[in-house]
């Protein structure tokens, strides 16, 4: 069986500025191109709207991201890496859920039906994963806390569900991004070559890198791979 790739070049480096630059361009969209945010809005629905995808791609994204290599880049005690990649997945969720509950607000406020398209099929099953995946790692690797043998035969499958819901996520949103382009532009809201249109398949090709290199931090031997499989169960 062919071995993991090592990386030899600053994988984590990149990881942490492909995510700033991600979080910095869908903030950037949604303030730039769309006009800002809000939570409630009797004028203008639209700045509800511009909340969930910010609040999904910095959630679900850059922390779970950050949350999944918490094992490998935060010094100090286990306890500690353990505790940090608790909360930023913790974090990642009630972002995610305030996002979910701003897009619904959103299509109630301007009756439009929910759960039509791919995106939000995807979207939904995303958060619901993620949320029960987090419950589950806390019941078992913090409190009240397995057996030893009951954390060792369930890390390996955190571990895999963990990387296939940041996947996930992944595909979410470059769905996301994909579907609110097509319908602003069947719109007439924007152009299919216009600056906000290039920006936004630009954003979503920013997250087939960011992803890859999680991942491949994830896999790639090196400094914290025995807490990462193994230590984190105890």
């Amino acid at each position: 069986m062919a071995a993991a790739p090592a990386a030899r070049f600053p994988v984590f480096g990149l990881v942490r500025l492909l995510g700033l630059a991600a979080a910095a361009a869908i903030v950037v969209w949604a303030v730039h191109f769309r006009g800002g945010m809000a939570l409630s809005s009797e004028t203008d629905k639209l700045l509800i709207f511009n909340v969930h995808p910010v609040l999904m791609l910095i959630g679900l994204v850059v922390l779970n991201g950050e949350a999944i290599l918490a094992y490998k880049t935060v010094p100090g005690t286990k306890k500690l890496k353990k505790l940090v990649h608790l909360a930023l997945q913790f974090l990642a969720m009630l972002l995610s859920l305030i996002g979910l509950w701003t897009v619904w607000k959103f299509h109630d406020e301007r009756q439009i039906d929910h759960l039509y398209t791919l995106h939000s099929w995807l979207g939904l099953a995303c958060i619901i994963f993620f949320s029960l995946q987090w419950a589950t790692g806390f019941y078992t690797f913090w409190y009240p806390g397995g057996s030893r043998s009951g954390r060792a035969s369930l890390l390996p499958w955190h571990v895999f569900f963990g990387l296939f819901l940041y996947v996930l996520a992944i595909a979410t949103s470059v769905s996301g991004l994909l579907e609110k382009s097509i319908f602003m532009q069947s719109a007439k809201m924007i152009g299919r070559f216009s600056t906000e249109a290039m920006f936004m398949n630009s954003l979503g090709m920013l997250l087939v890198p960011l992803g890859a290199l999680v991942i491949l931090a994830v896999v790639s031997p090196g400094v914290g791979k025995i807490d990462t499989y193994r230590g984190s169960s105890e």
